[in-house]
């Protein structure tokens, strides 16, 4: 079963009631950008569901419109599930048209049922679906409703017989019909049953016509292949002549006017005259001189409720693992298995799980301005500002994505028409700071930033996104060739978000971060910390052995010259220039295979140097002090070192992950190299400035 519809439908609310997954659902276009499958068992059938990429069409002009029309033809769906939004009919029934002509079993859910009834427009979906032969299910995705009439509606049309079929097509006009009809017997030779079999032959015929490039590809192994090009060319000249207009215009207008036809006999709208509170509200949120300082005053107030409402259970997490490394200390006796589990394990994980309620709350603003429409609309506004970088406002989107997760928001640029544009993108989206970063940036402005905690972390997201406009305009004259394509935002009506669906992506981002946690974060905190604790001091080892009553006290401060403490001194003089000491240094190497491994490395280092267990790791690295050189004493950490230290952590080289994506989807591994160099060496100039001015206004 393959669910298909227009951007913002409703088609993955369906999806994922249906299949109980918890894919997130936005209120714009382009969430979805790849196939997602689920399994689940209804009745006596298994079904397969497949939620294809939001689309308007089935034509040529766009990645998500050929790839969910290659998905049709190769995969054969037994039914597909048109998902069309009844408060937007006749655009969507577009799409419907197309489906019509694929001749394919379609069975509609008629989405959003309750805001067409809500805003008292009349549609007789009966008497409609007996016109165009597809069954009409109302739903309303976001509740769930409707979904067992749905599957049931799913079954019968599997079960239908197929001399029971009703068959309709759309018909387009006496002369394109008559050359619909020239090209047909063409197509319907015994030696092409392959192909006709995968594709309707009066589909094949349309797409002919239109002079759609793509259909040659589906007719490479037709043995009169020549003869049919050589008609379909003849035919479409005719009615170029005939109509003094291309012929896929004429197969547009003549599907909207199927569709305009229809929905006059079946469909009344409410023309009650009345201003919509909607555009009431665009008038602010989307006006030309206020509508980005308001997005901007979103974003700040978001940044400081993610600190306000983040305090107190991120203490109580924290007094949590205070707890737990009391009472592991009391039941493991002293060594290096205690060790282990207090500092490596309990000092390492438990710092980044501190995070986890900053991290929700984020993600339920983000969520909740997505869900509502206000993103679509954000996109809308920046459009103007995107042309100029050499983008435009369908970049917006991925770039958006990027608070959350770079990898995916890389993937979603394949909504991007223009490939130099979606290099661009790809290229700059490591300085939209991902959700990894978040822990370093509350652990570093809660220490040291404590009275402007909001403020600071708004200043770091939005630096991050002046460097990314910098870095587009000079990727734009050094590599890429600006490409201004056009660009048409759909803006979605308002909605009131679901209390279910932001639940629902709250806790996937949770899940998410609490695998990271129990994964690679626990295995990276275990090796940091065997690198930190080995070898050890002989001497010193001897005289615990002697005192074992001793070692509670020596555990802590006994080794010097770690494995760690080797690599990070080595390390040390390239860093220096910004204030940054050894410990700084292999926080940021230990954030290659993601950056809240940052966070984990510092909770194992200062766990190990400091016989405070009743502080936090952020009052642990305030009060760090040098042992060594000539600042020995001093304290490491400095309000112009944090900062230098959040800069170089917003720009420098993004996870493996991401460079892998930007490989894999540029298709060079060269774009990946240069992503990889660029951003570490920007992130070294930018904290090297921040460093050296700041300590000037000091002094």
């Amino acid at each position: 079963i393959a669910f298909i519809g227009n951007p913002n439908s409703g088609k993955t609310s369906i999806f994922n009631y249906a299949s109980r997954s918890y894919e997130h659902v936005g209120n714009y276009s382009g969430v979805t950008v790849e196939t997602k499958l689920a399994r689940i068992e209804y009745k006596d059938y298994t079904f397969n569901l497949f939620d294809l990429p939001g689309t308007y069409s089935l034509s040529s002009f766009s990645p998500e419109e050929i790839y969910v029309r290659d998905f049709l033809s190769e995969n054969l769906p037994d039914v597909i599930i048109n998902v069309v939004d009844a408060t937007n009919l006749e655009r969507n029934l577009y799409l419907t048209t197309q489906l019509i002509d694929m001749n394919v079993r379609v069975v509609m859910a008629l989405n959003m049922f309750d805001e067409l009834r809500r805003r008292a427009d009349k549609f007789d979906h009966i008497s409609f679906a007996q016109m165009i032969g597809i069954p009409i299910i109302p739903t309303v995705g976001s509740k769930g409703k409707g979904l067992a009439r749905l599957f049931e509606a799913v079954i019968k049309k599997y079960n239908e017989p197929e001399r029971y079929r009703k068959k309709i097509h759309i018909n387009y006009g006496h002369d394109i019909e008559k050359s619909i009809s020239h090209i047909l017997p063409c197509i319907n030779l015994p030696e092409n049953q392959e192909i006709t079999n995968r594709l309707c032959p009066r589909y094949i015929a349309v797409k002919l016509i239109e002079g759609d490039a793509h259909i040659l590809d589906k007719i490479e192994k037709a043995k009169n292949k020549d003869l049919l090009i050589e008609t379909a060319n003849q035919e479409r000249k005719k009615l170029k002549e005939l109509f003094a207009d291309d012929t896929e215009t004429l197969f547009t207008d003549a599907r909207f006017g199927f569709v305009s036809g229809a929905l006059r006999e079946v469909f009344q709208p409410n023309n009650e005259k009345r201003r919509k509170y909607s555009e009431k509200i665009d008038n602010i949120l989307t006006h030309r001189f206020i509508g980005i300082p308001v997005f901007f005053l979103f974003l700040w107030i978001m940044f400081e409720a993610t600190f306000i409402l983040g305090r107190a259970p991120t203490n109580w997490i924290n007094q949590m693992v205070f707890w737990l490394s009391g009472i592991t200390e009391k039941l493991i006796p002293p060594g290096d298995f205690q060790n282990l589990v207090t500092d490596g394990i309990l000092g390492g994980v438990g710092g980044v799980l501190a995070f986890l309620p900053n991290i929700l709350i984020l993600f339920f603003f983000i969520s909740f301005m997505e869900d509502s429409g206000y993103m679509a609309r954000a996109a809308f506004i920046m459009d103007k500002l995107m042309h100029k970088i050499g983008l435009h406002g369908k970049s917006f989107i991925p770039l958006i994505m990027g608070f959350g997760c770079n990898v995916p928001a890389i993937m979603s640029t394949r909504i991007i028409e223009s490939k130099n544009n979606r290099i661009l993108t790809m290229l700059i989206l490591p300085f939209m700071s991902c959700s990894a970063r978040l822990p370093v940036y509350i652990l570093i402005i809660s220490a040291f930033f404590p009275n402007h905690q909001g403020t600071v972390l708004f200043g770091i997201y939005l630096t991050g996104i002046l460097l990314a406009i910098i870095s587009a305009l000079i990727f734009n004259i050094l590599f890429i060739k600006k490409d201004d394509s056009s660009f048409v935002m759909e803006l979605p009506p308002y909605r009131i978000p679901t209390l279910k669906n932001t639940s629902r992506h709250m806790w996937n981002k949770a899940s998410q971060y609490l695998q990271k946690i129990g994964g690679i974060i626990l295995i990276a905190s275990i090796i940091i910390w065997g690198l930190q604790y080995y070898p050890k001091n002989s001497s010193l080892l001897t005289s615990a052995h002697q005192n074992l009553t001793a070692h509670a006290d020596l555990n802590k401060n006994e080794f010097s010259g770690s494995y760690l403490e080797k690599i990070g001194k080595t390390l040390e003089p390239a860093m220096q220039p910004m204030g940054f000491d050894w410990k700084m240094t292999v926080s940021l190497l230990a954030g290659i295979p993601g950056k809240e491994i940052v966070v984990s490395t510092m909770g194992v280092l200062y766990e190990s140097n400091q016989n405070t267990p009743d502080q936090n790791l952020g009052d642990r690295i305030r009060n760090d002090k040098y042992d060594y050189g000539p600042r020995k004493g001093s304290n490491v950490y400095s309000p112009v070192v944090a900062l230098a230290y959040l800069m170089f952590i917003l720009v420098y080289f993004p996870c493996i992950a991401v460079l892998a994506t930007v490989a894999s989807e540029s298709g060079s591994i060269w774009w990946a190299i240069l992503q990889l160099f660029y951003t570490t060496g920007m992130a070294w100039i930018l904290s090297f400035i921040v460093y050296k001015v700041g300590s000037l206004i000091i002094l």
